[in-house]
């Protein structure tokens, strides 16, 4: 599959685009936090770095749905661009403040709303065989998973080595890589045969998700786990100062260490051959989440902290990765922009909310309980998980 040039420059364009992404989100927390010190105001900011994939969705599937994904990236990266830019000008000019962020993270967010939608729907444009997809998406996982794990552990010694700045000017020029790689293919995307506004296209896709018991089963457990435990990246800057005493480098180690774990599963999904037992190891995945959350909460230990980490970002990419892969394989043409989109919102939609209250209930309890909570909750999950393998078990996943 990577024998096709238009992939080796959409992943190698996208994959140095992300390791920058990871290097900017790891040095904006260690900037709020060291700007106000409080978990409120990282939950604050993350929320509104994400939010904007739940309000935006009946808009951005539409559109995305029915036209050029490849020109809808090319605004987004370009957009991209220059959000880090402000970032960099902002920190070498010693002129940024927590309301500079705030707004910053908010337009980060209705970007991403686009981008992250038209990133998945562009990967079945450029691999059109279904055999091909499942690889593509956990090559595109392996890609993602790479860069959790270089950008953050970069950053982390960037940020005590050269400054802040220096990261957000690192994922400016990252920007540039795939805007030249977006420019260099060409391709015919596939449209939608639906018509109407954004809304409308929308709601024809929102109906045909209500009427498939698997896409909604395996929708509503992404926005579960996506609530409870995508947002524990919103507390490592207090476990890596308050917890184990350490600077910017420990908060790279231990974002490094479920950078790893994701890196790891990635790998896993991509040498897999075995397609059918998808549902065994979903369900394994989503046990092994909570009980990660739990071991870290609980670790005063830095190595054992790092494991559970490990398990954390191990078992995160391999729920993402199988819904992922699950939902392009079962989801017809013409609604996939909206599916995606649906995709989107539940796994990045719902952590948003989930970093608000994770930084109000912090503030209350306390980092490690309040984690403690969220790998509990994140266990009852598995029942979920359980009726997802029994609607699966008829699905034709080979067509």
């Amino acid at each position: 599959m990577l024998r096709s040039k238009v992939c080796r420059l959409f992943f190698g364009g996208q994959a140095i685009s992300l390791m920058g992404t990871w290097m900017t989100q790891t040095a904006v927390l260690w900037l709020v936090y060291q700007l106000t010190g409080s978990s409120v105001y990282l939950g604050l900011i993350a929320f509104l770095e994400q939010i904007p994939n739940f309000f935006l969705v009946p808009i951005t599937g539409g559109i995305i749905e029915h036209g050029d994904r490849r020109k809808i990236l090319l605004i987004t990266q370009v957009l991209s661009l220059l959000h880090a830019l402000a970032l960099a000008l902002l920190v070498f000019s010693h002129t940024v403040r927590i309301e500079s962020l705030v707004l910053l993270s908010l337009v980060r967010g209705a970007i991403s709303a686009f981008d992250i939608t038209a990133r998945q729907v562009f990967i079945a444009d450029i691999v059109t065989d279904k055999p091909d997809l499942r690889s593509a998406i956990s090559i595109n996982a392996l890609i993602i998973s790479t860069a959790r794990f270089v950008g953050p552990g970069m950053a982390g010694l960037l940020i005590t080595r050269s400054g802040l700045g220096v990261c957000f000017a690192i994922d400016t020029l990252s920007y540039l890589v795939v805007i030249g790689t977006l420019l260099c293919i060409r391709i015919r995307t596939s449209r939608s045969a639906e018509t109407g506004a954004p809304w409308q296209r929308f709601r024809a896709g929102l109906g045909y998700v209500s009427s498939n018991a698997a896409l909604r089963s395996i929708l509503i457990l992404l926005a579960a786990m996506g609530f409870l435990g995508g947002s524990y990246p919103t507390l490592m800057p207090i476990f890596a100062r308050e917890t184990f005493q350490g600077s910017s480098e420990t908060l790279g180690y231990l974002l490094a260490a479920a950078g790893i774990g994701s890196l790891v599963g990635s790998i896993y999904l991509s040498w897999r051959q075995e397609k059918r037992r998808l549902d065994r190891l979903l369900l394994i995945s989503v046990m092994g989440l909570g009980l990660g959350l739990i071991g870290f909460a609980q670790s005063h230990v830095f190595g054992l902290s790092l494991l559970m980490m490990f398990v954390v970002g191990l078992c995160l990419v391999i729920q993402a990765a199988i819904c992922n892969m699950l939902l392009q394989i079962l989801v017809i043409d013409r609604h996939r922009g909206v599916v995606m989109s649906l995709f989107t919102v539940a796994y990045m939609g719902m952590t948003p909310f989930g970093n608000l209250l994770i930084g109000r209930v912090a503030a209350v309890v306390g980092a490690s309980s309040t984690l403690t909570i969220n790998g509990g909750l994140c266990l009852l999950g598995f029942a979920l998980a359980g009726k997802i393998a029994k609607e699966l078990a008829n699905a034709d996943l080979d067509a």
